[in-house]
């Protein structure tokens, strides 16, 4: 699944700022990438109570799902109004 090329008209109906725009999807990229890692390492935390010697157990691809990319997923969610930031001047530090 490849990200498609999207019109800049389409960011500035968000923003005037297209630099905004992209530090906004970037940031919500990595925020989803931090959550799947988290729900991963809990997910691994609570499957294996593992002792000294133990060995970690390789995963077949049978357990493997696919997930939408999170550039892509960061960019629909821009696109369509769902995300919400707000600018931080230097009176607000």
């Amino acid at each position: 699944m490849a990200v498609e090329p999207i019109s800049i008209r389409e960011m500035e109906k968000q923003t005037d700022d297209i630099y905004e725009s992209v530090v906004v999807m970037s940031k919500r990229a990595r925020q989803i990438n931090s959550n799947r890692f988290m729900e991963q390492a809990i997910k691994d935390a609570e499957e294996f109570e593992m002792g000294v010697l133990d060995e970690v157990p390789e995963e077949t691809s049978e357990n493997y799902e696919e997930e939408t990319k999170s550039t892509t997923q960061a960019m629909e969610e821009f696109l369509k109004g769902d995300l919400k930031w707000r600018e931080i001047s230097e009176e607000d530090d």
